[in-house]
């Protein structure tokens, strides 16, 4: 792979990096300005809200910037940023169609976008301690709970169909996959794509942020574009977790034409998994914190290891 190549792949995952999560971002306001007839994200701008975006980005940037008094100054400014480039880094080793169309091709792909996943998260972790607040440090602890209990039966639906395919590279689990996958693969889905959306404290998993208990968690000390990057890096991970649920459990860029029009069928399923997350916000009421560890550890655990058992029988049997 020359140095050119490397830049041009590096400049289009960048540029879908910072793309695709406002696309997100502004999709959002108008479902959630729809479903729950909100009348500004609609009308703000002279085309269906269309300034709604431009409008968030410049109050962020008009506001000032605090730190408090009290808190880690390195660490209160080092977060955000934590919180968000992890999620760049595993675009660059998601497929998105065939024939090479990845940033960077990885044997062991599974392992490394979950482990780099798992950094992001601490982002929260990070900023709750260094804001000298207890409000903050409260959903600084909670972030780091809920990580450690969505992570294993992410882990092991993840491992599910890498055992189906025979391998952990992303692009192999594509290339291997069969659409008679689909329904006995669906619970390890299912578990994989909520336990995300736990993991990155997306609604109904959002306890960690609960604005009505703890003001806004680990983010209460934080103001202006600090607070931006802490939002962005939310619909990135929205972005990353569609995704690889998309790659792992829905046959990525397989459809009809897929040797042309491949990455189109990716960004599809992304998109209709990117919709399903937004229609679970308005739906669905926030888990309290045990709600929230009792549906992990009780009853995504014991799928993701029945999913695992499953897959061993049918590779056995095929």
């Amino acid at each position: 792979m020359s140095l050119l190549d490397v830049c041009l792949r590096l400049v289009l995952v960048l540029g879908a990096f910072l793309v695709l999560p406002l696309l997100i971002g502004q999709t959002e306001h108008k479902v959630m300005a729809h479903m729950q007839a909100r009348v500004g994200p609609i009308y703000a701008g002279a085309f269906h809200g269309w300034a709604q975006l431009v409008a968030d980005g410049v109050k962020f940037a008009q506001k000032e910037d605090i730190v408090p008094a009290g808190a880690d100054r390195k660490v209160f400014k080092l977060a955000p940023a934590v919180a968000l480039i992890p999620y760049f880094v595993v675009l660059i080793a998601i497929p998105i169609g065939p024939n090479g169309f990845v940033g960077r091709t990885i044997d062991a792909g599974i392992v490394f976008v979950l482990a780099v996943m798992g950094v992001g998260v601490l982002g929260s972790l990070m900023g709750g301690w260094a804001s000298a607040n207890k409000y903050s440090l409260l959903g600084g602890i909670r972030s780091a709970a809920q990580l450690m209990a969505y992570e294993l039966p992410m882990l092991l639906a993840a491992a599910s169909v890498a055992m189906a395919a025979g391998t952990v590279s992303l692009p192999g689990i594509v290339e291997g996959f069969e659409w008679w996958w689909l329904p006995w693969q669906a619970i390890g889905g299912v578990v994989f794509f909520t336990a995300g959306l736990a993991e990155i404290q997306r609604p109904p998993f959002d306890m960690p942020v609960a604005d009505s208990e703890i003001i806004f968690g680990a983010y209460t000390e934080y103001s202006g574009l600090r607070f931006a990057l802490f939002l962005l890096s939310e619909y990135a991970g929205i972005l990353i977790v569609c995704a690889l649920t998309t790659v792992l459990f829905l046959g990525g860029w397989h459809g009809p034409w897929s040797d042309s029009v491949g990455w189109l069928w990716t960004l599809l399923k992304i998109g209709v998994l990117a919709f399903v997350v937004i229609w679970l916000r308005v739906s669905y009421p926030r888990l309290r914190e045990d709600q929230l560890q009792k549906l992990a550890w009780t009853v995504f655990v014991p799928l993701a290891l029945g999913q695992l058992v499953l897959t061993g029988v049918v590779k056995v049997a095929t």
